[in-house]
């Protein structure tokens, strides 16, 4: 077959992907993907749930035992950007086998640990898991659904990690309180769980526009075959006739090169997303990981704070499914501005009128807002680069933005410190999470439009 015979193949093969309306894989493939975020989401909140046991058993500072987050997420960035680099260049299936490896073998060991170095440690692996495994699932649902139903399909995958979210307060509350071995069996649990996902990933396909850009054209041939008898057996009807003005040239056997990131307008986009990233993890983490820890300074037991949080945090399954409903029906930068926006307001009346109502009225919307913007910044973050980049471009703009939930203790305490008496310092760092998102808001009014646009 000609070159130009060839090309011609490539570009019919993507088109009679992109036909497809509804999602053409067995529904056993969102499960496998979306367990994979439910433990990773476990393990998010597990070690915010363990730091004030973690500091009384390892007899740490404060200080100190704030690392245990923060060398988590730079390992977040470690692994999410060696992996991303796995995915372009190797198939996004085996990076997402990497990922959830990573991150099992971390939380074993992290239950195992008898000093607080290993802690540390495990915890790096741990997260070097997690920045994988969120890259990559961003990447490969991105790729996978119908075009009309990216953020539907990705938010469903997510949605499944939220589950994690509104999970784990309540185990934690039963668990790390109550036992000196507690915060061991919460992390054990998560490393169990990544073990059942290894085995449940071993017939995902690869992605077809990856195989096609790679140019292993039967490869991909089979995928949009399997893919469009699926459709034809769900639905009960061929795929529409294809678009002859959808077709469009695949370019092929490109490598994926990081000089790819480096040129317009790809460069502006790496940092528009990096700093959007930035600001929202910076508050973000601050109240994932720290709000426990700053109930307990404000006046609040433990265990009154654990209960409060877990109340607030089934917001996260309720904010999940309205992902699911809305993710596609409004330009995505307006309703990922809103919701940053509505973040904002929310923190501020923790901040300032701190009750326990409030904390789990407030908490429980702005549980809500998490979970629906999440999953459409992941989208479309993702939409916005070529295939060969894409991995790589979300592991890096999403890796940068935890550089700022990494260093978020350090940020949020450091700047409460500066501005607030010792008194004022819960409502100061409360306002500081607030000006993340406020920023945050702004910077996702400003992006381009992306609804029902094709990939690159």
């Amino acid at each position: 077959m000609s070159s130009d015979a060839l090309h011609s193949e490539r570009s019919l093969l993507l088109a009679r992907f992109d036909r497809i309306e509804k999602w053409p894989w067995n529904w056993s493939l969102l499960a496998v993907i979306g367990f994979g975020f439910f433990f990773s989401f476990f393990d998010i909140i597990t070690i915010g749930l363990s730091l004030k046991v973690l500091q009384s058993q390892f007899e740490v500072s404060e200080a100190t035992v704030n690392w245990a987050v923060t060398t988590s997420l730079l390992g977040y960035i470690v692994g999410s950007f060696l992996d991303s680099r796995i995915a372009d260049r190797f198939g996004r299936r085996i990076a997402l086998y990497i990922s959830v490896g990573l991150f099992t073998i971390g939380s074993i060991l992290t239950a195992t640990a008898w000093e607080f170095w290993m802690v540390l440690m495990w915890r790096f692996i741990s997260g070097m898991g997690i920045g994988a495994e969120i890259a990559g699932v961003t990447t490969y649902m991105g790729e996978m659904s119908p075009r009309g139903a990216r953020g539907r399909y990705t938010s469903m995958a997510v949605a499944c990690g939220f589950l994690g979210f509104a999970f784990v307060p309540f185990v934690g509350a039963l668990l790390v309180p109550e036992f000196s071995w507690g915060w061991r069996l919460l992390f054990l649990i998560g490393g169990l769980g990544g073990l059942v996902i290894c085995f449940m990933r071993r017939n995902m396909p690869d992605s077809p526009r990856w195989l096609l850009e790679m140019g292993r054209i039967d490869a991909a041939r089979e995928v949009i075959e399997r893919a469009e008898a699926n459709s034809t057996v769900r639905s009960g009807a061929a795929p529409p006739p294809i678009d002859e003005s959808s077709i469009t040239e695949v370019t092929t056997n490109r490598k994926g090169s990081l000089a790819t990131l480096l040129h317009p307008p790809n460069r502006n986009r790496l940092w528009f997303f990096a700093l959007i990233w930035f600001f929202y993890y910076t508050g973000n983490y601050a109240w994932l990981e720290l709000s426990d820890e700053l109930l307990v300074q404000k006046g609040f037991q433990l265990g009154k704070s654990l209960w409060l949080t877990g109340i607030a945090s089934i917001g996260f399954v309720v904010g999940s499914a309205l992902a699911i409903v809305f993710s596609d029906r409004v330009e995505r930068k307006w309703s990922c501005s809103f919701l940053a926006l509505a973040w904002t307001i929310l923190l501020l009346l923790i901040g300032w009128f701190p009750s326990e109502w409030m904390v789990m009225g407030a908490g429980f919307v702005a549980a809500i807002s998490i979970s629906m913007i999440i999953p459409m910044m992941y989208t479309y973050t993702a939409e916005l680069f070529p295939t060969t980049v894409r991995a790589t471009g979300v592991s890096i703009t999403d890796g940068i933005g935890h550089i700022g939930g990494a260093l978020c203790p350090q940020i949020v305490l450091g700047l409460a410190a500066i501005f607030a008496t010792k008194e004022q310092q819960f409502p100061a760092a409360l306002s500081v999470m607030a000006a993340t998102g406020l920023l945050t808001a702004i910077l996702l009014a400003c992006g381009p439009k992306t609804r029902h646009m094709d990939l690159d």
